[in-house]
C-alpha cells in the first residue's frame, strides 16, 4: 500500500521505490500525459530554489495540473508551526490553518523548507514538513527540509542509467569545501538511497567532526545490512577513491559546529584539497561524477570533472522532473497506463 506522504524515502519499501524509477523513465520516454487533469498542486517555498520549483511547475503542467506556488514571507503570510504558540511576533498564519485550508483547494501540497542553524537538536525533528504532513488532508511530499528524497530518486535513477545494476558497486560519497557550511539533507539522503540500492558505500570526510546526524548514519548501515551493500566512513582521500564506480560531491555543515560558523571556517578553510578532481577521478574505476546542483565550479570540483563524459549532473538534474511526476501521479491514484 503506498504511504499517504512522501516525507522520507525510509517510509517507502525498496520495490515502491523501484516502480518509482521505472514509472519515470516511462515518463521521460513520453513526457506530456495528462494523467492529472483538472487537479491542482500547492508549492509551499520556504526558501529559494531554481531545479525544484521549475521541474515541479512544468512536471505538474505536462501532467494535465495546475500548480500554485507560495512563498509564506513574500506573496503569502508568514507562518507559525508549534502547538500552543502564542502568536506575538512576525507569523500571521498557523499551519494548523494553513495546512486544511489548502487542504480544501489542492489535491496535493509540496513543501521546501531549510533548517533555521541555530539548534540542531530543534531542526533534526524536521517539524515543519511533520506539521503539514499531520494537518493536511491530501499527501504532502518533502521538497527539501533535512532530507532531499526527491533528489534521492532521480540521483538513483541516474545511476541505474549509467551503472545497471547498482548492488555491489563502489559508491564514494564525499564532502567538499564550499565557503559557508550547508545543510546535510542531500549527504543524508545519499547515504539513504546509495545503501537501499546494495551499493558499497564509503562516506569521506575530513574528520569524525562531519559525520552526518546518527540517525542517518544508523539507517544507512541497517540499509546496508538489508541491501547486501555496505557503509563505512573514511578519511582517507586515496584509499576512499580506489576502485570507486561513482562519486559523489557534496559540502555540508558539520553538526559539531552547528550554528557557530565562525568556529567551523578555519576547519573547513584547511580542507580546500577535497575538491574532486582528475587525480583523484583517475584512481577510480573510469567512475561516474555526480552532485545535486547548484555548484560552485573549481571549488566543489574542477572545469575538468564537471564537463567529463562521466560527469551526470544534467541527467541527475533533469530527472527531477520526470521522478517527481512518478510520485504525484502515484500519490494522488493516477488511472492508467503510461504510454
Amino acid at each position: 500500500m503506498t504511504p499517504p506522504h512522501f516525507i522520507t524515502t525510509q517510509d517507502w519499501g525498496i520495490d515502491e521505490i523501484r516502480v518509482l524509477i521505472d514509472r519515470a523513465r516511462s515518463l521521460r520516454e513520453s513526457p506530456v500525459q495528462h494523467l492529472l487533469k483538472n487537479r491542482t498542486i500547492a508549492l509551499v517555498f520556504f526558501n529559494p530554489s531554481l531545479r525544484t520549483r521549475a521541474s515541479f511547475e512544468v512536471g505538474a503542467f505536462q501532467l494535465g495540473a495546475h500548480a500554485v506556488v507560495l512563498e509564506p514571507g513574500k506573496g503569502a503570510w508568514e507562518m507559525a508551526f508549534n502547538d500552543g504558540e502564542v502568536m506575538d511576533g512576525e507569523a500571521e498564519e498557523h499551519v494548523r490553518e494553513g495546512a486544511r485550508v489548502l487542504s480544501e483547494y489542492c489535491d496535493l501540497i509540496a513543501v521546501r523548507r531549510f533548517p533555521l542553524f541555530a539548534d540542531w537538536s530543534i531542526d533534526r525533528q524536521d517539524h515543519v514538513i511533520k506539521a503539514f504532513a499531520r494537518h493536511a488532508s491530501v499527501p504532502v511530499i518533502n521538497m527539501e527540509t533535512i532530507t532531499h528524497p526527491c533528489q534521492e530518486l532521480a540521483h538513483a535513477m541516474a545511476l541505474g542509467d549509467r551503472l545497471g545494476d547498482l548492488r555491489g558497486k563502489k559508491y564514494v560519497l564525499t564532502w567538499t569545501y564550499h565557503p559557508k557550511p550547508l545543510n546535510t539533507a542531500v549527504a543524508n539522503s545519499a547515504a539513504m538511497i546509495a545503501t537501499r540500492m546494495g551499493m558499497d558505500v564509503t562516506l569521506l570526510c575530513p574528520d569524525e567532526r562531519y559525520a552526518l546526524d546518527e540517525r542517518y548514519m544508523n539507517t544507512a548501515q541497517k540499509n546496508a545490512q538489508a541491501s547486501g551493500g555496505s557503509f563505512t566512513m573514511s578519511h582517507d582521500i586515496d584509499s576512499a577513491y580506489d576502485g570507486a564506480h561513482a562519486v559523489y560531491a557534496k559540502s555540508w555543515g558539520s553538526l559539531a559546529f552547528y550554528g557557530d560558523w565562525e568556529r567551523e571556517k578555519p576547519v573547513r578553510d584547511a580542507n580546500k584539497h577535497f575538491i574532486v578532481d582528475e587525480t583523484k577521478m583517475a584512481r577510480t574505476s573510469d567512475a561516474v561524477f555526480g552532485h545535486c546542483l547548484p555548484a560552485r565550479r573549481n571549488v566543489k570540483a574542477t572545469d575538468a570533472v564537471f564537463d567529463s563524459p562521466r560527469s551526470m549532473v544534467i541527467e541527475e538534474a533533469a530527472n527531477r522532473l520526470h521522478v517527481q511526476k512518478a510520485l504525484m501521479a502515484t500519490l494522488l491514484g493516477a488511472q492508467g497506463e503510461i504510454r
